[in-house]
């Protein structure tokens, strides 16, 4: 089965068992319409979902206690793929454009998606050149054109220092 990853276990809440996420999704809230998750392998039923600042605290059937919660401390919790919610289409789960390749408007080669960082104003692409310099591309309309998941293709805006020198690639100013 197919399944993407939601967010990591950070901390025991209290003493019967709740523990704190770190989710990986935009909106927390979505943690509240989930019934069933897996932690790394084993599978876990969310009891209750509540928020505190930017955290997700979960109550799961798997974890009866503080000691439990404190042995569930960096896991990673996992959701199957066809218990996903829908995605506007400028949206994309991280596994299905790692390893894109990248080019710019007029189809030259940039590199490969190799990171997604994930920041509280926007994400930042790592993208990966041909002699293995690492270029950082801001995930906003500006710069990332388009991106098709069917071709593994993501098209970029370039602008003046974003891949100059690095690779050996010349952007030219116009």
């Amino acid at each position: 089965m197919d399944r993407i990853k939601l967010g990591k276990i950070t901390a025991p809440v209290g003493v019967r068992g709740e523990v704190r996420v770190y989710a990986y999704t935009d909106e927390l809230t979505r943690f509240s319409a989930i019934k069933e998750l897996w932690v790394e392998n084993t599978p876990a039923k969310i009891e209750s979902a509540r928020y505190q600042k930017n955290m997700v605290v979960l109550k799961l059937d798997i974890c009866p206690d503080r000691n439990e919660a404190e042995r569930l401390r960096n896991k990673e919790l996992y959701l199957d793929r066809d218990k996903l919610w829908d995605v506007p289409d400028d949206t994309y789960f991280i596994k299905d454009i790692m390893g894109s390749k990248c080019v710019d408007e007029d189809g030259r080669e940039l590199g490969c998606l190799v990171d997604v960082i994930q920041n509280p104003a926007q994400d930042i692409y790592v993208v990966r050149d041909s002699s293995g310099a690492d270029h950082m591309v801001p995930a906003v309309k500006e710069f990332i054109k388009n991106v098709d998941t069917d071709k593994m293709l993501i098209t970029i805006h370039v602008i003046s220092g974003l891949f100059d020198d690095k690779s050996g690639l010349k952007i030219d100013e116009d």
